[in-house]
């Protein structure tokens, strides 16, 4: 690996492009000078020292320092990680030299994640994963995708990213998630995990064909094997039969409590020296050799041979490693994921076979992994000083109440109530909230973990046993199990109760986790009730009203976030008719039809029209589907102007309403009617407030277009200065 930089090309310029609203900071480097590999003259790379032209033509200076301010004056020093810029400058690293670097890495990533309060704990676990990778592998000419964004931050430090990791997560800073916009070491989006596979062997098989021989490397965790697309992505690997390589880090976590405490797949001298040995070229070109002797003797002998090889492996591999092999990966490991050296070797010999189709290399780490002891109490200090401190510490009591903890609340009243209430839980990860009603019915919570479609008709099985099942599962995971709602649950009626949670904008986590289009995707199923409450009240309501109905499949959403009213207690809930809305404040000059969360901005707008002497009628819908054709009928006869606004996508409630009053002639008359929607394209990551704000969905927004509708163009434009 010491000659490795020999082939990357020497005088590399820098040019920052793209969009600025986006990503103010993507930068694509090109190479000049001589090399001896074609492809290598194309390659992209960060410069240990370069000039950077940005879009509007002021120059600048790249630096694998972050830049120095007030947020990073107290870091602990990392000298190693100083040195390194790019991927590049790892290839002549010595084993001790990257073990410094990666406690400098994860002493960085510790002290990111106590001044900014954002879960890092995935990403430390895989600090020497990376850097292992970084340093066999060329990036980005070699194609390196991960399954999870959580996992990639190290990845994002080693790859130019650093001085912009205190900007992870907020408005025009880094994604979350791996990003094609963001960066091109990151060849592929981390969306909701298990799409690296598939992805990765579209990029394998592109590159046969087009003659190429960059090499490309996966990352799944053990949370995403939930998911059935990886299995069928690895299926699908093994037919085809193209090189690439698979990376299971196994962080020891299962879903199941009994599994958690049972034996551990063993990191010992053995299992390190088999690992090395299954990965070596000899051990592969021997067993080459072997299959086509038994071939030429005959199938009988073949077959025999085959057996004995999967017997022999299955004894020195751990449980399920089988399983790999029979979907056609060659399955490698245990390897120690917090040993570079075992690491490095064992993916140097997968790098240096060319034909030797997909393998499968399983890594264990840990999440709890830490820093270095001297590292570690200097961080300690400094955030002792500095007053710093980790919010998911702190006691449920003191933290706001949240929807979800409203919801489980309310469905623990029902199931105290009903034994036949059920709860199926899908998605990544259980939240807090959550962990009560496990706690209080541990035989009527199933979480299936990634694992959505399974969800879905596991509840409607569970509706047909007789029992009631609440089917949670976020919007945006939700549309991973679209066709089993149509298929298994909403053409033959069956009663499953969907709570559809994390609806509409999700903040931080940008466009990958957002809840835009569950009004629309639902609201058009022939059978399905669609509703959404306005608070926390209308949603203990809608909780009960859910429990009543038995006859058809019916869903409701809500947001992230903390509650409207702040109230810490919940009273029981009472069933709310069907199809029923209800107006809230009454007024002549215009009306606001909200629906769901919206309903409060509505309110917000209706304070601030009252102060420029304009009556508004403000309703709660309630119901998507049925609409309340009453309520709407009576707010166009009664008003000249209608506006409805959803936090959703072109296609919903809105929708439903023009559908209704066009065929209701109301549109003939004098009704002028308005839409407030989600914009026709993906929101950022930033602050709620400023997510809303970019929608065009605050109480101002709803406000100025109000008045827009009303002819006081200049009012309108003066209440969003």
């Amino acid at each position: 690996m010491g000659t490795a930089s020999a082939q990357y090309p020497f005088g590399i310029s820098a040019y920052f492009h793209g969009n600025p609203r986006v990503f103010p900071h993507k930068v694509e480097f090109l190479s000049f000078g001589p090399t001896s590999n074609e492809e290598f003259a194309r390659m992209n790379l960060y410069p240990s020292s370069a000039s950077t032209r940005t879009s509007k033509g002021c120059v600048g200076r790249i630096c694998s320092l972050p830049d120095v301010g007030d947020f990073f004056w107290e870091k602990v020093p990392t000298p190693m990680l100083d040195m390194v810029e790019n991927p590049m400058h790892l290839k002549n690293l010595s084993p001790k030299e990257l073990k410094q670097l990666a406690d400098d890495i994860r002493s960085e990533l510790s002290f990111i994640m106590s001044k900014t309060q954002k879960p890092f704990k995935a990403s430390l676990a895989v600090v020497e994963l990376t850097i292992a990778i970084h340093h066999v592998f060329h990036a980005p000419i070699d194609k390196i995708l991960w399954d999870v964004g959580e996992q990639a931050y190290a990845h994002k430090i080693l790859t130019g990213r650093r001085s912009l990791m205190h900007t992870l997560r907020q408005k025009n800073g880094l994604s979350g998630f791996t990003s094609c916009s963001e960066s091109e070491f990151d060849p592929f989006g981390a969306g909701h995990g298990c799409n690296s596979i598939s992805a990765g062997l579209g990029m394998a098989v592109a590159r046969d064909i087009k003659g190429k021989r960059d090499r490309v490397v996966t990352v799944i965790s053990n949370g995403t094997t939930m998911a059935g697309q990886v299995y069928e992505a690895m299926s699908n690997a093994g037919y085809l039969d193209s090189n690439m390589v698979v990376i299971l880090n196994d962080s020891r976590h299962s879903l199941h409590p009994k599994l958690e405490e049972g034996p551990k797949t063993p990191i010992n001298a053995v299992s390190t020296t088999l690992s090395k040995l299954q990965s070596s070229k000899f051990f592969r070109k021997f067993r080459e050799v072997a299959k086509g002797f038994t071939k030429r003797i005959g199938r009988g002998m073949y077959e025999w041979a085959a057996k004995v090889d999967e017997y022999a492996r299955g004894m020195m591999g751990p449980l399920g490693s089988t399983l790999f092999e029979e979907l056609g990966l060659y399955y490698i490991g245990p390897v120690d994921g917090h040993n570079i050296e075992d690491l490095i070797c064992v993916l140097h010999e997968v790098a240096s076979l060319d034909s030797m189709g997909p393998v499968l290399v399983h890594v264990i780490t840990k999440e709890d992994q830490e820093v270095a002891d001297n590292q570690k109490s200097e961080i300690l200090n400094e955030n002792q000083e500095a007053g710093s401190f980790n919010s998911g510490s702190l006691p449920c009591s003191t933290r706001p109440q949240t929807y979800n903890d409203c919801f489980v609340e309310a469905l623990v009243m029902e199931a105290e109530r009903d034994n036949e209430i059920v709860a199926v839980h899908a998605g990544m990860g259980i939240e807090l909230s959550f962990q009560v009603f496990q706690e209080k019915f541990p035989d009527k919570f199933f979480d299936v973990g990634m694992a959505e479609q399974h969800a879905v008709t596991f509840s409607a099985g569970l509706s047909c046993g007789g029992l009631k099942p609440f089917c949670i599962i976020p919007s945006a995971f939700l549309q991973r199990a679209y066709d089993q709602i149509v298929h298994d649950v909403d053409r033959q009626r069956i009663p499953v109760r969907f709570v559809i949670t994390s609806a509409g904008l999700v903040g931080s986590d940008g466009p990958t986790q957002c809840g835009a289009f569950d009004i629309t995707f639902m609201s058009c199923l022939p059978n399905m009730i669609v509703m959404a409450p306005s608070d926390e009240v209308e949603l203990v309501d809608m909780v009960a009203t859910a429990a009543q109905i038995d006859d058809r499949p019916v869903c409701f959403r809500y947001p992230r976030g903390a509650i409207v009213k702040m109230n810490n207690s919940t009273c029981s809930g009472v069933p709310i008719e069907i199809g029923k809305g209800r107006v809230l404040i009454e007024g002549k000059d215009i009306a606001l039809l909200g629906y769901g969360s919206m309903v409060q901005n509505c309110l917000k707008a209706q304070s601030l029209l009252s102060k420029l002497g304009i009556e508004v009628t403000v309703a709660d819908a309630r119901f998507c589907k049925p609409l309340d054709i009453k309520l709407v009928r009576q707010l166009c006869e009664n008003h000249s102007f209608l506006i409805t606004v959803e936090e959703g996508s072109i296609g919903g409630f809105g929708s439903h309403v023009a559908q209704f009053i066009s065929l209701d002639g109301q549109l003939d008359r004098k009704i002028k009617w308005r839409p407030i929607v989600l914009p026709d394209n993906y929101i950022e990551h930033a602050s709620p407030k400023e997510q809303l704000a970019l929608a065009g969905l605050t109480g101002h927004h709803i406000a100025a277009t109000a008045l827009s509708l009303l002819g006081r163009t200049r009012e309108a434009l003066l209440l969003m200065c």
